[in-house]
Parts: C-alpha cells; sequence; structure tokens
C-alpha cells in the first residue's frame, strides 16, 4: 500500500507559522496574554536551543518520558538530529529517525525551537502509509505540544488548526 495523499500540508504549516508568530511576538513585547477563539490564553514559555547538541538532549528527553513510551512504541527508537543544508523547512527521514533542522536563516535560528522539534517528533510516532499531515499526525503533534509545552499552547494550536480547516484526529 502507497502512502496517502497529504492534503493538509499546507494549511498546517500556515496555522503553525501564524502560532510561533504569536509565540514570538509574545516575546519580543513581554506580553504574553492573548486572545484566542474568544478565550484570554496566557502563552507558556517555548523552549528555544542554541545548539543541535541541545536539540538532541530535549529529543532525548522527551522520548524518555513514561507516557511518551506507554503511549507511542517507536519512542524506544533513537532519533539522530543533524543539521540540515537549507533554510527553508526543518524535517522528519523514517528510514533513518534523524530529524534535520536549518541552523540560521537571515541571522535567525527560527528552526532551534520546541514547537519544530515537536512537529518533527510527531513524525517519528506515525506509521509510513498515514498522510503526513493528516489528522492521526495533528493529534499527536497537539498532545506533545499540551503534554510538554502547556495546556495553553495545545489550545491556541488547535484553534489555529481548526479555524485554518486541518482535520484533526
Amino acid at each position: 500500500m502507497g502512502k496517502a495523499r497529504d492534503a493538509q500540508r499546507s494549511a498546517v504549516y500556515d496555522a503553525e507559522h501564524w502560532v510561533r508568530t504569536m509565540f514570538d511576538r509574545a516575546e519580543e513585547r513581554d506580553i504574553r496574554v492573548v486572545h484566542v477563539a474568544g478565550s484570554q490564553i496566557t502563552l507558556p514559555i517555548e523552549r528555544k536551543f542554541a545548539s543541535l547538541e541541545s536539540v538532541q538532549r530535549y529529543v532525548d528527553a522527551v522520548l524518555a518520558l513514561d507516557w511518551v513510551r506507554a503511549m507511542w512504541p517507536d519512542a524506544g527508537r533513537t532519533i539522530t538530529v543533524r543539521a540540515r543544508s537549507g533554510a527553508g523547512a526543518a524535517h522528519y527521514e523514517r528510514d533513518t529517525a534523524t530529524i534535520a533542522v536549518p541552523l540560521h536563516r537571515g541571522n535567525t535560528a527560527w528552526a532551534l525551537r520546541e514547537l519544530v522539534v515537536l512537529h518533527e517528533l510527531a513524525h517519528h510516532f506515525g506509521d509510513e502509509v498515514e498522510p503526513q499531515h493528516g489528522g492521526a499526525f495533528v493529534d499527536r503533534y497537539i498532545t506533545l505540544v499540551g503534554e510538554i509545552v502547556g495546556s495553553e499552547a495545545a489550545f491556541v494550536l488547535r484553534a489555529t488548526m481548526a479555524e485554518s480547516g486541518v482535520r484533526i484526529g
């Protein structure tokens, strides 16, 4: 059976970009309270990483969490983090269990952040036949964000995905 069509890819990326921008502005302005879907939310702090080594330590720590191991059997499979040439996007390589992240783009390390790394980890826990950015992936991603970054971040991500027409679950 072949790989399913990735019909939600663009909408998922658009929603994520919106959420990352919201987190960036909250940090820049030191104003963490936002209004989303009729609710007032205080955004939690999103971890940023200084190096590939710090991303690798973070990934290893997430994979070692008891609840992650219980929920996703692939959590026991080691992931390698490497630099990605180019600065356009991070990605997950299923065959080698590798997360590739661009280090810098326009003098910023935009991909060295928790939301991007959790996105790639959500790919790791999926299977090769489901759509890469389908409902099951989105559900895993929101679960990871909710349990690790915080329920407020998951609410913002879920609301933004829904507003963008992304199917969840």
